[in-house]
């Protein structure tokens, strides 16, 4: 399997398919670079070169105990990207990897990037603060943790097959594939990885990356997502970029990029051909 080694000596798996204009994915907690397959199938056949990694305690990524974090993070995805030599690349997160993409590219520049998408993500900041009172109090995420400690089998299956893909929603058909999938993915991940993402995507506070970015940026969001509610997110994302494009997406849940996928890409390839 094809990985590079970070300078604290973290294997990070990638896949690299196709030729042409580099678009790079960074994912959700707590997946892999497993649950971009519906975009990467999309893009590779439309002439771009397509590149995901698995986060550090995800996937087939070393199960380090530390640090699980958007520093880390941001690193991780500077030395995938320094190791593959991409220029002139096009960054895509969603939810957590949002949050991920915004850090990348404040922290390490845009000599790299083209644009970016980030999509149902974190940014600005998800817990509330007195200068966030939009946001979720941090009990909702303590609980996360807790339930995570507990038994993460039980707390990922029901993350899953309730508010990740709404299908918890009047008329909703869940599909049994996609959440099993979800399971799959999330327990291939370390337990310990996991438990202090959870800190990482809700108390990392994004607001000077996002007004630090000059390339242009879609974000995308459901107004029905369950897990990064719409309005302290997106449309807050959107005023703090100097080239930020608002995309809302009506009854779309967080897992859109799975269930919405048709419409997804589409947007996002007329985005990087506009």
């Amino acid at each position: 399997m094809p990985t590079i080694t970070t300078k604290d000596g973290v294997d990070i798996f990638y896949k690299d398919w196709g030729s042409g204009q580099p678009i790079v994915f960074s994912h959700g907690w707590p997946l892999s670079s497993d649950d971009w397959d519906a975009q990467m199938m999309f893009f590779v056949t439309r002439g771009y070169r397509v590149i995901a990694h698995d986060r550090r305690g995800h996937g087939r990524s070393t199960q380090v105990a530390d640090g699980h974090d958007m520093d880390h993070y941001a690193d991780d995805l500077a030395a995938v990207t320094a190791h593959l030599d991409l220029k002139n690349a096009i960054h895509v997160g969603h939810s957590t990897g949002g949050g991920e993409v915004v850090h990348y590219i404040a922290r390490h520049g845009e000599s790299r990037v083209a644009k970016a998408a980030i999509l149902s993500a974190v940014p600005p900041l998800m817990v509330q603060t007195p200068a966030n009172p939009g946001g979720l109090p941090k009990k909702v995420f303590d609980d996360f943790q807790a339930q995570l400690a507990a038994g993460r089998s039980s707390f990922y299956r029901d993350i899953a097959a309730g508010p990740f893909y709404g299908y918890n929603r009047p008329g909703a058909k869940p599909s049994e594939a996609v959440i099993q999938n979800w399971w799959r993915q999330g327990m291939m991940g370390g337990a310990k990885a996991h438990y202090d993402g959870i800190v990482a995507f809700s108390q990392t506070d994004f607001t000077e990356d996002l007004k630090k970015i000059n390339v242009p940026v879609l974000v995308m969001h459901g107004d029905d997502d369950q897990i990064v509610p719409y309005a302290d997110s997106a449309p807050l994302s959107a005023k703090l970029l100097k080239n930020g494009t608002l995309k809302t997406y009506k009854g779309f849940p967080h897992g859109m990029p799975t269930t919405e996928a048709e419409t997804i890409n589409a947007d996002l390839l007329a985005f990087f051909k506009g």
